[in-house]
């Protein structure tokens, strides 16, 4: 079963966090690893930018066919 949207939202974000504090307490070179794809720091950093933008997005578009349907 898959948990509910406010879950979700709290969630992401803490386990992102949580892999960025695994991350710069595991690698030696915390600041200059995060800029390979294939570290465990680069999506720790990306995925709480990822999903703001792509809620934005989201509700702009909901937002925009509101406003067509209704004018």
């Amino acid at each position: 079963m898959l948990p509910s949207l406010p879950t979700l939202t709290v969630l992401v974000p803490l386990l992102s966090l949580a892999g960025l504090f695994y991350s710069a307490s595991v690698d030696e070179s915390f600041p200059q690893g995060c800029t390979s794809t294939n570290s465990l720091c680069f999506y720790s950093l990306l995925l709480p930018v990822t999903i703001p933008v792509y809620v934005f997005f989201h509700l702009w578009t909901w937002m925009g066919i509101k406003l067509f349907r209704h004018n």
